[in-house]
């Protein structure tokens, strides 16, 4: 059952990035320059897992759809810093709402006491994301 309901989830993910034309890393970037703020090329590098060059060509094309932007570091003119911008957050924000009715499209249907024990696991879920965050995407390192 369980996989029935993450292959739903999947499945209405792809089809909402395809449909941004944005792929998993771009996406992950966004949520990484949200969490954070600003961040150098160097940092998001780290933090998505990838080289310093494909880091940077991945944000060159956020810029250019203008998701993110890049600007001179002011104690350092040789970093950049990356920032999401406006459009990036409703871009979230959109992605966002769109994985939360997804998942109601599946939560609603069961039994009130089933639903209620849902809620309480996915607060769970949330509190235990918040307080180990580094295992699914790595803290940014101390400057």
């Amino acid at each position: 059952m369980g996989r029935a309901i993450w292959r739903d989830l999947v499945i209405g993910f792809a089809a909402q990035l395809g449909e941004l034309n944005l792929g998993f890393t771009q996406l992950a970037a966004l949520y990484a320059l949200a969490d954070s703020g600003t961040m150098t090329v160097a940092d998001l590098a780290d933090t998505l897992g990838r080289s310093q060059s494909a880091t940077s060509r991945l944000a060159d094309g956020l810029v250019q759809r203008q998701l993110i932007e890049r600007s001179q570091d002011v104690e350092d003119r040789r970093q950049r810093m990356l920032t999401l911008t406006g459009r990036g957050q409703a871009l979230l924000g959109l992605v966002d709402r769109a994985r939360a009715q997804e998942f109601l499209s599946i939560v609603r249907p069961l039994p009130t006491p089933e639903r209620a024990l849902v809620a309480m696991g996915v607060a769970a879920l949330s509190t235990h994301a918040m307080t180990r965050r580094g295992r699914l995407i790595k803290q940014r390192p101390p400057r």
